[in-house]
């Protein structure tokens, strides 16, 4: 499956946006950090849904920002199981380790139709080089990766399904308020049922059990691809949430 369009990088609205917002959350970076990041954007693609951007074991030479829409990170068995190890949303690189990595272990595929940058990793060896603290950031893009990852096994492996739901709702809540894409308590969220299971573990007649008890206990809706959060304080007492393992604080890199 392939891209459905591809546009000059000067067309939309400025591929690194997000990015940028959620780089200086963390740290102070510079306007000539910022031209540093837009210049080494190749092109924009646009995205169907289902698309995979990056297939297990395929040679890479490019990293992929996420513009618009949502990509996950999965790992497929034999059998056609799914287990999803990550949840991207836009502002975040999708495959940076690819740069390194040269390749990858596991799939990146578009869940709903999205918007990307391409990045060259020629560019990438260029910015570490001659860029050192903003190549600190990137990197720090990729540790944030693992501890997010690290959270998930965390739910998998120990938290109640109700948990796992209620604590997948509020990292979304958080990473997308970050990117400025939540609502006051809402959020958009089109993705399948289906999907939240294959990222929590569970099969989609629990997870939509667990929906149900949420917003039987008036902490949380999610309904016609919009999550809302009714209680916000009770929904992460449910989840026992704690975002200091997205490290939203400012800190020199």
């Amino acid at each position: 499956m392939v891209a459905t369009a591809s546009a000059p990088v000067d067309e939309g609205r400025d591929p690194i946006a997000l990015l940028v917002r959620k780089l200086r959350l963390r740290d102070g970076l510079t306007d000539h950090e910022a031209e540093v990041l837009r210049g080494a954007v190749e092109r924009v693609e646009d995205c169907e849904a289902g698309h995979v951007m990056a297939a297990a074991g395929e040679p890479l030479k490019h990293s992929t920002l996420l513009i618009e829409g949502l990509v996950a990170r999965h790992k497929d068995l034999a059998g056609g199981q799914r287990q999803i190890t990550e949840l991207h949303v836009p502002g975040d690189f999708v495959d940076l380790h690819g740069f390194l990595l040269k390749r990858l272990e596991h799939h990146v595929s578009a869940l709903t139709t999205a918007r990307i940058a391409l990045f060259p990793h020629a560019a990438l060896t260029s910015i570490t080089e001659r860029e050192p603290h903003l190549g600190r950031l990137l990197w720090l893009s990729t540790l944030i990766d693992a501890a997010v990852q690290r959270e998930r096994i965390l739910s998998i492996g120990r938290r109640s399904a109700l948990e796992r739901i209620a604590h997948l709702m509020c990292e979304l809540f958080v990473r997308l308020d970050v990117v400025g894409l939540a609502e006051g308590s809402s959020f958009s969220l089109p993705i399948t049922q289906l999907d939240l299971a294959d990222a929590t573990g569970l099969t989609s007649v629990h997870v939509n059990r667990m929906l149900r008890q949420l917003r039987g206990d008036g902490l949380m809706t999610f309904r016609n691809a919009v999550v809302e959060i009714h209680d916000l304080p009770g929904l992460e007492r449910v989840a026992e949430f704690d975002r200091d393992y997205l490290f939203l604080n400012s800190e020199p890199r």
